[in-house]
C-alpha cells in the first residue's frame, strides 16, 4: 500500500486495527508497510540474521526480544542485510544499536530502546509464531502499517489506496 496514513487507516477501519504502544522509537525510513513475519529470541540474534539473509519480499520482520532490555538485537550489519534482501521494516521488542547508520538506511526500524552492546549468536529462538508486546498481538501473515503517527496492525492487507 502506498500513500497511506495511520490516522486515516484508524478512521476508516475503526475497530479493525490494533495500535502499537507509542513508546517505540523510529529509525531509518519512517513510512513502511508489509506483511508480518515473526521471530522470538532471547539475547541471541543468530536466527534474526538467518531470517534477514532470506528474501524479504517486502515483508516486515517482527522480533520479540521477550522483554529483555539488552543486548541489541539489530545493528548496522543486520539493517544492511534487510535492505539487500528487500525487507521493508523491522520492529524490535528490545534494543537496537548503530542508530546513526540505521537512520541512513531505506528500511523502517522501530525499537523499544538503544543499547551499545550486541547480542551473541547461539542459534536459539522460535520463528513464525504469534508474539505479543506493545499492547498488540502480531500474527504471521497480518499486515503492519507505520508512519510518523504510529504503527497499526490489520488482520489483512488494507486497500485504501
Amino acid at each position: 500500500m502506498t500513500g497511506f496514513s495511520t490516522a486515516d487507516l484508524c478512521d476508516e477501519y475503526k475497530g479493525d486495527l490494533q495500535i502499537l504502544d507509542p513508546a517505540f522509537m523510529s529509525f531509518g525510513k519512517p513510512i513502511f508497510s508489509g506483511e508480518i513475519h515473526t521471530v522470538s529470541v532471547l539475547e541471541d540474534n543468530s536466527l534474526v540474521r538467518e531470517i534477514l539473509e532470506r528474501p524479504g519480499n517486502g515483508r516486515v520482520l517482527v522480533i520479540s526480544g521477550r522483554g529483555i532490555e539488552s543486548p541489541a538485537l539489530v545493528g548496522d550489519n543486520l539493517g544492511k542485510l534487510a535492505v539487500e534482501n528487500k525487507w521493508v521494516g523491522i520492529v524490535v521488542n528490545g534494543a537496537v544499536r548503530d542508530t546513526p547508520f540505521l537512520n541512513l538506511l531505506p528500511v523502517g526500524v522501530r525499537a523499544r530502546r538503544v543499547f551499545p552492546a550486541r547480542a551473541w549468536g547461539g542459534g536459539t529462538g522460535d520463528e513464525g509464531q504469534v508474539v505479543r508486546f506493545g499492547g498488540v498481538v502480531f500474527r504471521p501473515g497480518s499486515w503492519l502499517y507505520a508512519d510518523e503517527d504510529g504503527v497499526v496492525l490489520a488482520d489483512r492487507r488494507l486497500s485504501s489506496d
